[in-house]
C-alpha cells in the first residue's frame, strides 16, 4: 500500500473546504437578497474565503545526518516512480533545506536553487523568494525519471571553497569536509531548494520540508526561527542502530522540543532502520521485543509518549512498494506513520478551519435565522388577529402598522448609537496600532544593529540583545494597556445590548495579546540559546550573529505587522454581531411595515388580505428554509470526525464540535 489513505484523507479535506466555500458564498448572496449585507460583514466573509483558498498542510522532516530523512520521503511520496527520486545514498545527501510543493500558477515543474553565497547578505530566504533572478532554475521532466534523478542530484551538490570564505558564510570549519587541499573545504552549493512538481498530494496543498543536519539548523537561523514553527507536523528522525545520540538530543532540545508548546505543530519521532535489528534466527517475538525496548527508551529520553515514537524501516518500505510485496511492507511498519499522518495532521487542520471559519459564519447565520423566526411568529400572530376581527381589520391594521413603526424607530436609533460607538472604537483601534507602529520597531532594530556592530565582547552582545527584547516587550505592555481600555468599552456596549435584548445575549469579543507575548518570549528563548552557544567571537560568529539577528528582526517585524492588522480588524469587527443584529431587525421591520401599509390601504376583502399576508409568510418561510439548509451544510462534520477517527492532539485543546 502506498500513501493512498493519506491521499484520500487530504482529498476529502479539500472537498470539505470547497463545500464550505460554496456555503459562505451562498450566505453572501442571501444577505444581499435580504438587504442585510454590510461592508464590514462582507470583508469578514471575504477573509474567511481567502483563508480557505490559501490554506495548506506542511510536514517537516528533521534530524541529524544519515538518519534516513530523504529515504523516508522517497518511501512515502515517490514509490510510484519505481526508484529513488531524491538522492539518499550513504553520507550527507540533503545539503540544503528543500521544499516540495505544487505551484498552480506555474505551467512547468522546476527546481529552483539559491546559491550559498547569498548568505553573505543579511537578506532572509523569505526575502529572496520574492526576487526570482537570484535563483538558478532547473526544469523537471516528470515523464523522464532519469532526468528527474539528475535534476534532484543537483540539490545535493557541494563546492570547494577557502576555509576563510566558508567561515564568512557562517559555517563552523569543524563541521565541514576537507577537499584534501590545504585551507580548502567543501560546502553545500545551495542555501535553499524549491521543488515544484505535480503530485496528487502536493496538488491538494500538502507541502514537504526536508532539512539537513544540525549544522545547517545552526547556520541557517531562518529554519529554526521561521520555517519550523509554521509547519503542522515535525517528523524527527532517529536511527534504531544508534538510538538517541548526544547530537540527536542537542537538535531535539535546542530546535524542536519547545515547538510543541508554542505553536500548532505536532511532534513525532521516527525510529528508522529497524531492519538492522531483524534477525531470522532469533525469531519475530525477540525482534519485536528489542524494537519495543528501544521505542520506550527513546520516548523517555525525548520526554514524549511511547506512541509518539514510531519504529519503521523506510528503506524496506520503499523496496516493498516498488516490488509490490505486502508482507515486507507490513514488516517495515510504515503503515503506522501513514495512519498517524492521516489522523493527527488532517484532523488538526479541520479543527483550525472550524474555529476560524465555520463557527464564525454559523454564529452570524444563526442570528439571521433567529430574527426571521421572530418575524414569522409576528406574521402568524397578526394573521390570527385579522381573522378574529373581520369587521374591524382596517383599524387593526392601522394599529399594527403604527406599532411596527415604533419598533422600527427604536432599532433605527440603536443603529445610529452603534455607529457612533463604532467610530469611537475605530479611534481606539488606531491607538492600538500606534502602540506597535512600524517606526517604533525600526528604532529598536537600528539600535540593536548598531550595538551588535560595536560589540566585541560576549557581555556587549548579551546587553544589546536583552535591551532589544525589553524595548519590544515595553511596546507590548503599552498595547496591553490600550487593549484593556478597548475591551472595557466593548464590554459596556455589549452589556447594554444584552440588557435590552435578554433573549439574544452575546459575549463581547476581547482583544487578547497573550499569544503575541508568548511568541516574543519564544523568540527571546531562541536568541538566548543562540547566545549561549557562541563559543568564541571569531569572524564566523560575528557574521552568523549578524545574519541571526537579521532573521530574528524579520520575525519580530512579522509579529508586529500581524498585531497591527489584527488590532485594526478587531476594532472593525468587535461590534459586528450587534450591528448585524440591529440592522437585520430594522430591515425586517421595514419590509413588514411596507406589507402592512399595503394591506391597510387596499379596500379588498378580508379574505384577500389574509391571502396576501399568507404570501408574505410563505416568502419568510422560504428564506428560513434557505438559512436552515445553509446551517445544515455548514454543520456537516469534517471528514475525519465523520469517520469517528478524531484523536486528541498533543498540545492542542479539543474544542466543541460545530453546532454544540
Amino acid at each position: 500500500m502506498s500513501m493512498e489513505r493519506l491521499s484520500q484523507q487530504v482529498d476529502a479535506y479539500v472537498d470539505w473546504k470547497r463545500k464550505l466555500m460554496r456555503q459562505v458564498a451562498r450566505y453572501r448572496s442571501w444577505l444581499v437578497n435580504n438587504r442585510l449585507n454590510t461592508e464590514a460583514l462582507d470583508s469578514k466573509l471575504e477573509r474567511a474565503l481567502k483563508l480557505l483558498r490559501t490554506d495548506h498542510i506542511t510536514l517537516a522532516f528533521v534530524g541529524e545526518f544519515s538518519r534516513g530523512k530523504t529515504e523516508l520521503i522517497n518511501s512515502l511520496f515517490f514509490s510510484a516512480y519505481g526508484q529513488r527520486m531524491l538522492p539518499s545514498q550513504a553520507g550527507r545527501t540533503t545539503m540544503c533545506p528543500t521544499e516540495l510543493f505544487f505551484d498552480p500558477r506555474s505551467e512547468h515543474s522546476y527546481i529552483r536553487l539559491l546559491p550559498i553565497e547569498t548568505r553573505a547578505t543579511e537578506a532572509s530566504v523569505a526575502q529572496f523568494k520574492r526576487i526570482p533572478r537570484h535563483w538558478v532554475n532547473i526544469p523537471l521532466d516528470l515523464s523522464d525519471p532519469d532526468n528527474m534523478i539528475q535534476a534532484f542530484t543537483q540539490v545535493a551538490k557541494s563546492k570547494p571553497m577557502p576555509v576563510e570564505q566558508a567561515i564568512q558564510l557562517g559555517f563552523h570549519p569543524d563541521t565541514l569536509e576537507s577537499t584534501g587541499k590545504s585551507g580548502q573545504v567543501l560546502v553545500p552549493a545551495w542555501r535553499h531548494a524549491m521543488v515544484n512538481f505535480d503530485h496528487p498530494l502536493l496538488r491538494q496543498g500538502l507541502r514537504i520540508l526536508d532539512t539537513p543536519g544540525l549544522n545547517a539548523l545552526g547556520s541557517e537561523p531562518e529554519l529554526t526561527l521561521s520555517m519550523l514553527p509554521s509547519v503542522q507536523a515535525i517528523i524527527f528522525l532517529l536511527s534504531a542502530d544508534t538510538g538517541v545520540t548526544a547530537s540527536d538530543l542537542a537538535v531535539w532540545q535546542q530546535h524542536i522540543r519547545q515547538l510543541d508548546d508554542d505553536t500548532q505543530s505536532s511532534l513525532f519521532a521516527v525510529l528508522n532502520k529497524i531492519d538492522i535489528l531483524w534477525d531470522d534466527l532469533a525469531g519475530e517475538a525477540f525482534v519485536q521485543n528489542a524494537i519495543e525496548q528501544i521505542q520506550t527508551l527513546t520516548a523517555r529520553q525525548l520526554g514524549i509518549q511511547p506512541d509518539e515514537v514510531l519504529p519503521l524501516s523506510a528503506k524496506q518500505a520503499l523496496l516493498a512498494k516498488v516490488r509490490k510485496d505486502p508482507a515486507l511492507l507490513a514488516r517495515s511498519q510504515m503503515r503506522n506513520l501513514e495512519d498517524l499522518l492521516c489522523e493527527r495532521i488532517v484532523s488538526q487542520k479541520e479543527r483550525l478551519i472550524e474555529d476560524r471559519v465555520v463557527n464564525q459564519v454559523l454564529a452570524l447565520l444563526q442570528g439571521s435565522q433567529h430574527l426571521l423566526n421572530l418575524r414569522l411568529d409576528k406574521v402568524n400572530e397578526q394573521q390570527a388577529l385579522l381573522s378574529h376581527h373581520q369587521h374591524d381589520n382596517g383599524q387593526l391594521l392601522f394599529e399594527l402598522t403604527a406599532k411596527t413603526k415604533d419598533d422600527h424607530g427604536q432599532h433605527h436609533k440603536r443603529l445610529l448609537g452603534l455607529k457612533t460607538n463604532q467610530r469611537l472604537l475605530k479611534r481606539q483601534g488606531e491607538l492600538l496600532q500606534i502602540a506597535v507602529r512600524a517606526e517604533r520597531l525600526d528604532e529598536h532594530l537600528n539600535k540593536v544593529r548598531k550595538n551588535l556592530a560595536g560589540s566585541w565582547t560576549t557581555v556587549g552582545i548579551n546587553q544589546a540583545i536583552l535591551h532589544f527584547f525589553r524595548s519590544v516587550e515595553h511596546d507590548l505592555d503599552s498595547l496591553g494597556q490600550e487593549a484593556e481600555t478597548a475591551n472595557k468599552m466593548v464590554a459596556a456596549i455589549y452589556h447594554r445590548h444584552n440588557q435590552e435584548n435578554p433573549l439574544q445575549g452575546v459575549d463581547a469579543p476581547q482583544f487578547n495579546i497573550k499569544r503575541y507575548r508568548r511568541e516574543l518570549k519564544q523568540l527571546q528563548t531562541q536568541a538566548d540559546q543562540f547566545r549561549l552557544h557562541l563559543k568564541t567571537l571569531l569572524t564566523e560568529q560575528r557574521s552568523l550573529t549578524r545574519r541571526f539577528f537579521a532573521t530574528l528582526g524579520q520575525q519580530v517585524i512579522g509579529l508586529h505587522q500581524r498585531l497591527r492588522v489584527e488590532a485594526g480588524q478587531w476594532a472593525s469587527d468587535a461590534l459586528m454581531p450587534l450591528m448585524q443584529h440591529t440592522l437585520e431587525h430594522k430591515q425586517l421591520l421595514e419590509s413588514h411595515m411596507l406589507r402592512l401599509k399595503a394591506l391597510a390601504q387596499q379596500t379588498q376583502q378580508t379574505r384577500q388580505r389574509g391571502q396576501q399576508l399568507a404570501g408574505y409568510r410563505d416568502e419568510l418561510q422560504q428564506q428560513l428554509a434557505q438559512a436552515s439548509e445553509m446551517l445544515r451544510r455548514l454543520r456537516l462534520p469534517a471528514p475525519i470526525q465523520r469517520q469517528g477517527k478524531v484523536v486528541n492532539l498533543p498540545g492542542v485543546a479539543r474544542p466543541h464540535s460545530v453546532g454544540e
